[in-house]
């Protein structure tokens, strides 16, 4: 069997690595301090030696150990994922130090950061800063809300990362792992339920069809309350429902080759991207007409067919791909703001319909894994063809909109010896895009029509130097070069709107350290970077013409990460992680909504600080109820924030928050029960804020205290 596909060993979770946090520097650095001294200090034939097998990534399309990839990078495995109710993949990269997404709770709004890079305000949903990767299959970083369904890894990759992952990915990547079938039957189930209306069931069963043959298949039906209730009724603004359905089949012919066929289906019903005004209030409320937003719908589907043969020293890779988008949502101003801001209270609301069919064809040539070189080259091809249309209820007008993009690539990447210890990493990639845009603009008796295209063609690369300092310790430095595509804005109302937006080019220089010790007890990494961003994009926007257009400014970050994980003994897990990161706009940006945007103002969301500190702890029982060897599960999950700006203008700051999480359960065989609490301390934090005038801010507060219970088995 393919090793790309084949199953790992059990071992210890270890998904930890540099997601966990600590509240202060100082907490940070004791507990690695005394977690190195610890675990160095134990002698190898203590009977509480533990033994764990390396964190396996793909981040550079082949299985690499984490400790051996030249740049930052975060993993969360899928029981991080289901202990800590990660149920998207937004609220695993919330919890990610030096990731931050703005989002306005609707299916369709994330803005992704890593760094402190990435869009101001996104021009389209082709205007990602970051690029998602669900099994080697790209997606628009739109879809962050999709559920973490049957999720082997998720694994953050930080700084520029167009030289595999091409373009839209000056920020970083995400790579989304799902879980394969296998030799053996197995599967497990799931279910939850909590206040506010909060409810899960969830399900995978896999193993062997044939001698040549396995299926996977897994399915999730989720929902709960908004915690933003309608004032005109009294009732939550919506009940938002999700279904997620996977199915796999494995083909493996004893010789080298692998097939995977792979069709998932995911829907989102009754999510809104909501507004309201601050201060919020303990209640917060909208006041529309009940029943607005029950219409609003998104779908994903992705096929892929991943087929790899393996010849003497070499792997043959191709992915074929079509992944379908169909989003329709309604949005606007609730009678509140409406009279904040014109004086009589009237709901605004505008209907969003949004249409994309992608087929991307990806064909590699690498080393096998754990070579002694490193090295992979390939081609990328991709067709878009994507809709985005507004229908305004209030004034009438409508904007049809048609967009397609093109986009051929060849790319290529080594990593050899220079010296003993030392390792030389150079990739270069060079894309052609080519994309197109037509639209008819109408208001009344008035319709406009409009046609344009561009051709954008680019180098993106690295270059990298390690050190292995010891077998257990790497040192790196990197140089990245990274591209965001030019486009045309999905929100143009005319042609003096469609004019489009430029390029945002980055350069990016990384240098950090990875540990793991001998039998990976203790991980401990740190990172320190900046990355200059030129012509970035922000949303022009004129609130008497409702004309909205592109605007670039410059933007510079730096900052540092530290993060670690000792595994103490066998029943206890300590993690911590710190970001430091400051982001600044570095260009004057007039005509932005909210006023100019001035040289010096802080990047929007993204805090000087934040950080997670995490225990994990299981507790043999002995004698209990008569369960067969019953333990204690607890994780208590501890997330810390800073204040952030809530604009480009840095009207005012988002407050800074503590989010506690705890999950208790009582484990026997396979079976777990359990209690989950979500945000202890009632933190009140913010998803998102806005500014229109001095007396009007808006934004959207995150879900207060929850608790519920749970029982999941496993076979």
């Amino acid at each position: 069997m393919s090793p790309e596909l084949s199953i790992q060993p059990l071992r210890r979770p270890i998904g930890w690595r540099a997601n966990v946090l600590t509240q202060a520097m100082a907490l940070a650095l004791s507990s690695q301090m005394c977690a190195a001294y610890a675990v160095e200090a134990q002698p190898a034939t203590n009977a509480e030696t533990i033994e764990l097998g390396p964190v396996t990534v793909s981040a550079r399309l082949n299985q690499e150990s984490a400790k051996d990839i030249p740049f930052g990078l975060s993993v969360l495995d899928g029981q991080t994922l289901e202990t800590r109710r990660l149920r998207t993949l937004e609220d695993a990269l919330r919890t990610t130090p030096g990731v931050d997404v703005n989002s306005w709770g609707g299916a369709n709004d994330a803005n992704v950061r890593i760094r402190g890079v990435g869009s101001l305000n996104q021009m389209s949903m082709d205007d990602g800063s970051v690029v998602l990767n669900v099994d080697g299959v790209p997606m628009s970083v739109r879809n962050a809300a999709m559920a973490t369904l049957d999720v082997q890894q998720v694994e953050v990759l930080k700084g520029p990362q167009g030289t595999l992952f091409g373009r839209n990915s000056e920020a970083g990547a995400i790579n989304v792992t799902t879980r394969k079938p296998t030799r053996e039957l197995e599967g497990y189930v799931r279910g939850e339920v909590g206040n506010q209306g909060q409810f899960m069931t969830e399900g995978a069963v896999g193993g062997p069809l044939t001698e040549s043959l396995a299926g996977r298949i897994a399915v999730r039906r989720s929902g709960f309350d908004n915690w933003v209730d309608d004032q005109q009724d009294g009732d939550p603004l919506t009940k938002p429902r999700d279904l997620a359905l996977r199915g796999s089949l494995l083909w493996d012919n004893d010789a080298g080759t692998t097939g995977l066929l792979t069709a998932e289906r995911q829907r989102a019903d009754h999510y809104a991207g909501l507004e309201i005004l601050r201060p919020f209030g303990n209640r917060p409320s909208l006041d529309y007409t009940p029943g607005t937003f029950n219409g609003n719908k998104k779908t994903n589907e992705r096929y892929s067919f991943e087929l790899n043969h393996d010849l003497a020293q070499a792997r043959i890779t191709s992915i074929s791909a079509y992944t379908s988008t169909d989003f329709n949502a309604v949005k606007g101003y609730d009678r509140n703001i409406t009279r904040a801001l014109y004086g009589q209270p009237f709901e605004y609301l505008i209907e969003d319909s949004a249409h994309e069919r992608v087929w991307s064809q990806d064909l590699r040539l690498g080393s096998l894994a754990d070579a002694d070189v490193f090295w992979v080259t390939g081609v990328n091809l991709s067709r878009s063809e994507r809709s985005f249309d507004s229908n305004n209820f209030t004034n009438g007008a409508r904007q049809l909109r048609d967009f397609t993009t093109n986009s051929y690539a060849a790319y290529g990447e080594v990593t050899f010896p220079i010296a003993e210890d030392w390792k030389l990493t150079t990739g270069l990639r060079h894309t052609w895009d080519r994309k197109t845009y037509g639209a008819d603009y109408s208001s009344g008796a008035n319709l406009i029509n409009d046609s344009r295209r561009l051709q954008d063609d680019y180098n993106t690369g690295r270059v990298a130097l390690s050190y292995a300092w010891t077998p257990q310790t790497n040192l790196y430095a990197v140089l990245s070069r990274g591209y965001k595509s030019a486009g045309f804005n999905d929100y143009a109302t005319s042609i003096k709107d469609s004019q489009p937006y430029k390029a945002a080019k980055v350069n990016s220089a990384e240098v950090g350290f990875k540990h793991e010790s001998e039998g990976g007890a203790l991980s401990l990494e740190g990172a320190l970077f900046i990355t200059r961003v030129q012509d970035d994009h922000l949303l022009g926007y004129d609130f008497t013409s409702l004309a909205v257009s592109a605007v670039n400014a410059d933007t510079r970050s730096k900052g540092a990460e530290l993060s670690s994980t000792w595994h103490a003994t066998d029943e206890l897990t300590l993690g911590s992680a710190i970001s430091y990161t400051n982001a600044v706009v570095t260009s004057d940006a007039p005509g932005v909504s909210g006023g100019d945007v001035a040289k010096g103002s802080r990047v929007p969301d993204v805090p000087l600080w934040s950080g997670n500190f995490s225990i994990a702890w299981k507790k043999p029982l002995g004698e209990l109820l008569g369960l067969p060897a019953p333990r204690l599960n607890t994780l208590l999950n501890y997330r810390v924030q800073k204040n952030r700006p809530a604009d480009p203008q840095n009207h005012y700051d988002l407050k800074g928050y503590a989010k506690l999480d705890l999950h208790l359960g009582l484990q026997s065989g396979g079976s777990e029960v359990y209690l989950w609490g979500d945000n202890l301390l009632d933190a009140r934090y913010d998803l998102y804020g806005a500014y229109s005038t001095d007396a009007v801010l808006t934004g959207m507060p995150g879900r207060g205290r929850s608790a519920g219970v749970g029982y999941s088995y496993e076979f």
